[in-house]
């Protein structure tokens, strides 16, 4: 029961000081963050295109409180793409991003956040890449789905993530399943209650499965979120049965998480995408790592442990 604890801690100031002060930190955020500039990501980037893997870049921070700060994570997610395009990556590195730090959650925060994404997947079609918009908490995913919707009339390649932990979601899923749509499940890693979430990971499973089923069935590209061989060989059965090639989806897996299983899937065939995140406000992200699997926070203990 770690797991709602420390999400709980991702919201709290004081912990963030904690955390961000203890001299283990560095060590375990490293491994989750690929670096805090574009300038420390490139290498990342050409290194996965040389292994056959494909990225996709989240600038984390969204945890913003101001216009200024949407416009300013606006303008990062363009000088990345300004980036790709000089390097020539644009085919292999994808972005994902959280509507929150296009100031989603400030007055008026809907129409601020379409119009500072906008530019964003605009500027990522011109390079011939996409740009995936990252689900969050259940409060702001009927936003997000409008804006995924109005996005895809002029961007229909722009895609959405779905949480198996949500009851709502295999009814999602059945509605983004069609032509043309790209669609990444992943399991959940946010702090949400019993009246509109599975509790037991067992239950969550279960649902994981199910919606894998319904998008592979479907006309759309599923994204296939996940770490866990079980679920990984029971995706690969689905699609079989379902009739899809393997470079009719994707398994994607976060930077610094089961980086030989990256490689290993890539050298079958399958199209294999590695989340990859950076910047300086990592707190956030790097805090539902740990929630998602107790072996990180253990290895978060003992850097602690050994560095004090």
């Amino acid at each position: 029961m770690l797991g709602p604890v420390i999400l709980a801690a991702s919201r709290s100031d004081k912990m963030r000081r904690f955390v961000s002060a203890a001299p283990g930190t560095k060590q375990v955020v490293d491994r989750f963050i690929a670096g805090e500039t574009v300038d420390q990501v490139i290498p990342i980037v050409k290194d996965a295109a040389a292994k056959g893997l494909e990225v996709t870049l989240d600038v984390v921070g969204e945890d913003i409180t101001t216009v200024e700060q949407s416009h300013a994570a606006r303008d990062a997610y363009l000088e990345l793409v300004g980036r790709l395009k000089e390097l020539g990556l644009g085919e292999r590195a994808e972005m994902s991003v959280k509507l929150s730090m296009f100031g989603q959650a400030l007055e008026g925060g809907h129409e601020l956040a379409l119009a500072n994404v906008r530019p964003v997947v605009e500027a990522a079609a011109a390079i011939g890449t996409t740009v995936t918009l990252d689900a969050e908490d259940h409060t702001t995913l009927d936003s997000m789905f409008a804006i995924h919707e109005e996005l895809r009339k002029d961007f229909p390649q722009t895609g959405c993530v779905i949480q198996a932990y949500l009851f709502r979601t295999e009814d999602d899923a059945r509605r983004l399943a069609a032509a043309g749509s790209r669609v990444r499940i992943v399991k959940g890693a946010y702090k949400e209650p019993a009246s509109v979430a599975h509790q037991d990971k067992a239950e969550i499973d279960k649902a994981f499965v199910r919606i894998v089923k319904i998008l592979m069935a479907g006309e759309g590209y599923p994204m296939i979120g996940s770490h866990d061989p079980r679920l990984i060989a029971i995706t690969q059965e689905l699609a079989r049965q379902a009739g899809r090639k393997p470079d009719e989806y994707e398994f994607q897996m976060l930077y610094g998480i089961r980086s030989e299983e990256h490689v290993r899937l890539a050298a079958e065939g399958h199209r294999m995408r590695v989340y990859t995140a950076y910047g300086t406000d990592w707190y956030g992200y790097f805090m539902r790592r740990l929630a998602e699997k107790p072996a990180n926070l253990l290895f978060f203990a003992r850097s602690i442990l050994t560095k004090g």
